[in-house]
């Protein structure tokens, strides 16, 4: 143990230069050497996880260097960010000390035996030597996100700094990924100490870096194509991984591997990892919410006060600063003073909505990209806005529509974030008036049947429709069957000129709600005139068909709302929808003296009425064909003056978050970065249920 102790003595000299990780790598096989020497038959088992336990962890407590290394990381950005040249030696010094903590920080977060994160040995003695210049008031976590934020936020990517950005946003990740080891709500006792300390930054460094990781995702940055990273390479040059041969390297590199740190052979492979790992840290910042007491004081925005809180009755949420400057969000197009002229509090992120616009729409396949959207669509009232008055909103909404075609391979909380979407958009009567107007000249990946020259409102119609109908014979979800219909009844009132094939497909899904709902009514009524011994059971199985019952009730009565707003409000413009009703008005006869819904069929049957009489009327020679019936419904949809028709307060959905949404969207945010192959010891996750395979992989490499 004295030569580990001894090597990290000189932690400031050591890591100043490129053989940093050449004597750590030294010193390991010292270690291992003497392992091997008393535990011959398990060497090969023990030797990675145990490397790094003694270095990171056991020595920690002594020492204090991962303090000193990340104090250093921090002395070496600062130098960087005033010099040009990436070939200096800060920023050699800066790559590998990111990459070492990283390493280091994930193990002691991933075993950490405490929930106030002692391990990490954060509190070290400012007045030792070579500690001189770091600030007496603040901690070591701050004095951390404040140096990386700022490097971030103020130093654009370029050839040169694309493989120091890599590392920061791969380090990003690291530190923030004390929230996997928490429960799935936050509550006052949590203790996150970096990304507490990021939450108390100055709003200049939030807003610096909010707008940059916002421009990594749009511009998509890429890495020099035969680069190499300084960690391998050092000038020209085996770097020092090299040096000491594959097999030592090994023992540094494996606990690394599980969060993908080796970029991708192509270009568009290395240009995705930058936007998506910046992505993915925004989403971690914006969603984060930290817990506190009704009584407590918010700690001062200069300095990091540290997290101890008692539990309260009563608890409520920091406001999170990063999400605020995402929400407040500027069009770089637009002057400084907004539009009713008022000044803005402090800065602001200012970027182009048109970049970010065309960039969401390219990128929607990833579901990280649909957060994206989300969370600036419900929160950005000014993004909201520029969505709504482009004149190409298929852009979006034609990945949408695809992703929702493919449901069955979409995982559920993907669907639900692209319905809401939608409900958030369909809440505007110019957005349902515009989708209509939107024609389309061929939908290649709709393979039912061939669609040329419809609406893109049509489309939206049709694949709704089959959304709901997917999801009633597989996943059974009511909230997301109110959500579909919600979107089209925002939408009825405004549509126009919906194809057949849509109006077909809205007929036919009143068609097959009213079966389902005749199908439960009769299995009800068998239930009651059958005994069951046990009458806890049966009031139970009453009890479940009641309120199965209940539901499919209020799906059909807003189906006949919503073909009631297309006839009451648009049906001179809606010929179609006019005959699909006339070629399946028997569907509606059973509800016809129904208590909820006979008034809604009463406007239904006017219209029957109505257009039956003037097919009756014409003289015809032969039969009747489509086109002869479709010219009588255009001829008589122009006379129709809407005589008889009950006027009913038009349906409006929106959409709320719920009272807690924290609950939902961090867990989400984590499974995304999970699912982009950062992996953690799924033994040590409390954010969300994990499925542990105890024969895949050592304990300490679980993939998630």
């Amino acid at each position: 143990m004295y030569c580990c102790t001894r090597l990290f003595g000189t932690i400031g000299d050591i890591i100043s230069n490129s053989h940093f990780m050449l004597c750590i790598l030294l010193a390991a096989f010292t270690i291992l050497h003497d392992w091997f020497l008393e535990f011959n038959s398990q060497i090969s088992m023990l030797m990675g996880f145990s490397y790094v336990h003694l270095l990171a962890a056991q020595n920690n407590y002594q020492t204090k260097h991962l303090a000193k290394i990340l104090i250093h990381l921090v002395w070496c950005l600062q130098e960087c960010t005033s010099t040009t040249s990436a070939a200096s030696v800060a920023y050699r010094r800066a790559i590998n000390a990111a990459y070492i903590s990283s390493i280091f920080l994930k193990f002691i977060i991933e075993n950490a035996k405490t929930d106030n994160w002692q391990e990490l040995c954060l509190d070290i003695d400012k007045s030792e030597k070579g500690m001189e210049k770091f600030p007496a008031e603040i901690t070591v976590e701050y004095f951390l996100m404040r140096g990386v934020l700022n490097y971030i936020g103020s130093v654009d990517v370029s050839l040169e700094s694309c493989y120091l950005h890599h590392e920061l946003l791969n380090l990003m990740l690291v530190l923030m990924s004390t929230q996997l080891c928490s429960g799935p709500s936050p509550e006052p006792k949590d203790v996150h100490p970096f990304i507490d300390a990021a939450m108390l930054q100055d709003s200049s460094i939030i807003v610096s870096v909010v707008r940059k990781l916002l421009l990594n995702f749009v511009t998509r940055p890429k890495f020099p194509q035969n680069g190499s990273h300084p960690v391998f390479y050092d000038d020209g040059r085996p770097g020092v991984l090299q040096r000491v041969g594959s097999a030592a390297a090994n023992f540094v590199l494996l606990p690394y591997y599980t969060f993908n740190y080796l970029v991708s052979s192509t270009p568009e492979g290395a240009t995705s990892q930058l936007a998506d790992n910046s992505l993915l840290v925004l989403l971690v910042m914006i969603h984060f919410r930290k817990c506190i007491s009704t009584n407590e004081s918010i700690p001062s925005n200069s300095t990091y006060m540290g997290s101890d809180t008692n539990d309260k009755e009563a608890q409520v949420f920091h406001e999170n600063p990063y999400c605020k400057a995402l929400n407040n969000a500027k069009d770089i197009q637009y002057d400084r003073a907004d539009v009713e002229g008022n000044a803005q509090d402090g800065p602001v992120v200012r970027l182009s909505f048109a970049s970010l616009f065309d960039s969401l729409g390219r990128c929607l396949n990833d579901e990280s990209s649909v957060l994206l959207l989300y969370s600036l669509v419900h929160g950005n009232c000014d993004f909201q806005e520029y969505v709504l008055v482009r004149t190409d909103l298929d852009t979006l909404l034609m990945p949408i529509l695809e992703m929702l075609y493919n449901a069955s391979r979409k995982t559920s909380n993907q669907i639900y974030m692209l319905l809401i979407i939608l409900l958030i958009l369909s809440q505007d009567s110019t957005f349902n008036a515009s989708v209509h107007k939107l024609v389309l000249p061929a939908v290649p990946w709709y393979h039912e049947r061939l669609m040329h020259q419809t609406s893109l409102g049509s489309l939206m119609v049709v694949i709704l429709i089959r959304t709901i109908k997917y999801n009633l014979s597989k996943l059974r979800d009511v909230y997301l069957h109110t959500n579909c219909l919600a979107i089209l009844a925002n939408m009825a009132p405004h549509v126009h000129r919906l194809s057949a094939y849509a109006s077909q497909r809205l007929v036919s899904l009143f068609d097959m709600l009213s079966r389902k709902y005749a199908k439960l009514a009769e299995l009800k009524n068998d239930k009651s005139h059958k005994v069951i011994s046990d009458q806890m059971e049966a009031d139970n199985i009453a009890d479940d068909m009641s309120t199965e019952l209940h539901i499919y009730t209020d799906f059909l009565r807003i189906v006949l709302e919503i073909i009631n707003a297309i006839l009451t409000y648009a049906l001179p413009r809606n010929p179609e929808v006019v005959y699909a009703v006339l070629h399946r008005q028997e569907v509606f006869e059973p509800f016809k003296n129904h208590p909820r819904f006979n008034e809604l069929l009463e406007n239904i049957y006017t219209v029957l009425d109505f257009f039956n009489s003037r097919m009756d009327m014409q003289r015809l020679d032969g039969e009747w064909s489509v086109d002869k019936v479709l010219e009588v419904i255009n001829k008589n949809c122009r006379s129709w003056r809407g005589e008889g028709m009950k006027m009913f307060t038009q349906l409006r959905f929106t959409y709320e978050q719920e009272s807690h949404p924290e609950e939902f969207f961090i867990p989400y945010a984590w499974r995304l970065v999970l699912s982009r192959g950062f992996s953690f010891n799924p033994g040590a996750i409390n954010l969300f249920p994990v499925e542990i395979h105890l024969d895949d992989a050592p304990s300490s490499e679980q993939k998630v």
